[in-house]
């Protein structure tokens, strides 16, 4: 009976720190594995670490080199997956060995590994956005100015501060409910984060022209056909596609420009999707607040003026490799690899 084998690389683990591992415990219940983590200097290839080549009939190569050469030695290899950091890198002559040998091979479908988690971190960045949670945060750390809730005078006044608010009304603030959220896709990301916010009684609208019909109804989402449109009445703004050279600046200035004033800007998968200097000068002049996990220069230099604002808040493009999506990861490349018992 045959048996897996399971090759990774710190480079690996360094973008991936738990899938390998994870991909290991699925496979164990499944038979034997055989499974090698090289020292971080080992540049070895794949032919050069595994000893019992004649016996693998699944294999998966994490962050390691193979060639052609190194496939050769494995007799009985029925399938197997070669996956890098972000995504597979063989060479032609090696993908046409696979061919030729029918080898099954098998990447991600799709990045939905981590949809969930970026989805839900734009969630949270909305409701911090809304209601100014980390501003209040830092500011008792070192003041009990936020806990005085009286208004100017100390007479009760409409429209001015009053007890328990904390909100800033010159920017979209208090419940997602009933607030116009426009998104720009409706992706493994953004569909997710419209079924949230519609859930939660919002008015969603997004625009994608690559999206079917059904797309927009399992997100909650009235379809847009025209992003022009689609910003105009925008209460929160999310702008949610992967950056490819088709959307980079597809949101722009312009865009940015016709938000309305006190409109809340969501970045949560790439900021080369809009044009970043128009959204600073809105930040910065007041006009629209912020919520950004991603940023057009990263890390953002600690001079940067958006950094520490009332109405900014910001992380450090850390939406999307929560330990769950390692684990996704790997169930999502193991789902497709058939049982060896």
């Amino acid at each position: 009976m045959g048996k897996s084998l399971i090759v990774v690389h710190p480079r690996f683990d360094l973008v991936w720190p738990f899938a390998a591992d994870h991909l290991h415990t699925l496979w164990k219940s499944d038979g034997d594995v055989e499974f090698h983590r090289l020292e971080n200097e080992n540049d070895q290839l794949l032919g050069q670490i595994a000893n019992d080549t004649g016996n693998i009939i699944r294999l998966a190569t994490l962050g390691v080199g193979v060639t052609k050469n190194c496939l050769q030695k494995f007799s009985v290899l029925k399938e197997a997956t070669f996956q890098g950091s972000y995504g597979r890198n063989l060479s032609e002559e090696t993908n046409q060995y696979l061919k030729e040998r029918e080898i099954l091979t098998y990447d991600h479908p799709s990045e939905g590994f981590w949809g969930q988690t970026v989805s839900e971190y734009g969630l949270a960045l909305t409701l911090s956005g809304l209601r100014r949670i980390p501003q209040l945060h830092r500011e008792i750390l070192t003041s009990l100015e936020p806990w005085d809730y009286s208004p100017p005078g100390g007479i009760g006044q409409p429209g001015a501060r009053g007890h328990q608010f904390g909100d800033n009304p010159n920017f979209t603030s208090g419940t997602i409910a009933g607030k116009r959220v426009r998104i720009v896709g409706v992706g493994n990301i953004a569909s997710r984060y419209a079924s949230f916010v519609s859930m939660l009684g919002a008015d969603v609208a997004a625009w994608d022209p690559h999206a079917s019909e059904p797309c927009f109804h399992r997100a909650g989402a009235r379809k847009e056909w025209h992003l022009d449109q689609l910003v105009r009445d925008a209460e929160i703004f999310a702008p949610m596609v992967p950056l490819w050279e088709s959307t980079r600046g597809i949101v722009t200035a312009d865009h940015i420009n016709d938000l309305p004033k006190g409109c809340l800007v969501i970045l949560v998968t790439r900021a080369g999707i809009c044009d970043v200097d128009a959204i600073r000068r809105r930040v910065l002049a007041d006009e629209i607040s912020l919520a950004a996990d991603v940023w057009d220069v990263e890390p953002l230099p600690l001079d940067d003026p958006l950094l520490g604002r009332h109405n900014v808040v910001h992380t450090p493009h850390n939406a999307g490799r929560t330990i769950d999506a390692n684990k996704s990861w790997a169930e999502k490349l193991a789902v497709q690899f058939q049982p060896t018992v």
